[in-house]
């Protein structure tokens, strides 16, 4: 995912979400949400285990986020699983990383279905081997059909990039005068992430206080929240807490 100790395993297939009350949180939650997942490795290390165990046990926290995420009334879910600068990892590191990725989008990819969750990956797809490429447009196109929720896998992501692809896909379609014209709204567009909701709240774990390339675009008004917490440590309660205070802010937007 990012630099440092982020790195999480991209198996990412939702776990049985059993219905339940909603949490008594309040009236505003927010609609989408993005997650930085960061620590697993320093988690592994503080237990004295490989860090690919720590990899796989925030790979099981993602699948309780997504389910807390999904009892409380977010509609979206963007993960940040794997950033461009996350290639520069060890060999043996990036490649178990892309064979767990193998296992959930080609051996689990029915557990997608199974939970009608909408899922879509975003980033340089075309870095990835070619089975699971297809496998990954197999998964878009099989839960395309499910609108109630939408998990956004960022692989291989890094957000200036996207930027910069938007703005060579603007001027190709547009031509240089074209794109003089653009406004805000339009540019949105021609970014990967056209059509997904910009997230309202982003959480970063770990300790780390910085955004590291993440939907710097789709960012700009987000409320931010950092916490200590390791990744596979992130509770419900915690993330509980962090909706209330959410509830709480007064989003101006500038105004």
């Amino acid at each position: 995912m990012l630099k440092g100790d982020s790195m999480i395993s991209p198996l990412f297939f939702m776990a049985t979400a059993k219905k339940t009350n909603r949490p008594q949180i309040g009236e505003n939650i927010p609609k989408s949400i993005g997650i930085i997942m960061d620590g697993n490795r320093r988690f592994a290390r503080a237990r004295g285990l490989p860090i690919f165990k720590g990899h796989e046990a925030g790979y099981e926290k993602l699948k309780e986020f997504v389910r807390f995420a999904r009892e409380a009334g977010v509609r979206t879910v963007i993960a940040y699983a794997f950033s461009t600068e996350n290639w520069n990892r060890a060999k043996e590191e990036v490649g178990y990383l892309i064979m767990l990725l193998e296992r959930a989008v080609i051996k689990q990819a029915d557990e997608f279905l199974k939970e009608k969750v909408c899922v879509r990956f975003i980033g340089q797809i075309e870095c990835f081997p070619k089975r699971i490429r297809d496998a990954i447009k197999k998964i878009e196109r099989e839960t395309s059909q499910y609108k109630d929720f939408t998990l956004v896998l960022l692989l291989s992501y890094g957000g200036r990039a996207e930027i910069i692809e938007g703005i060579k896909k603007l001027v190709k379609e547009k031509g240089a005068k074209g794109a003089l014209e653009i406004n805000e709204s339009e540019f949105g567009k021609y970014l990967m992430t056209a059509g997904i909701p910009d997230p309202e709240l982003v959480i970063r774990t770990s300790g780390e206080i910085r955004t590291s390339n993440f939907l710097p675009w789709q960012s700009v008004y987000s409320e931010w929240f950092f916490t200590k917490t390791l990744w596979p440590a992130f509770s419900r309660r915690e993330f509980l807490k962090i909706l209330k205070e959410f509830a709480s802010r007064e989003r101006r937007k500038g105004k």
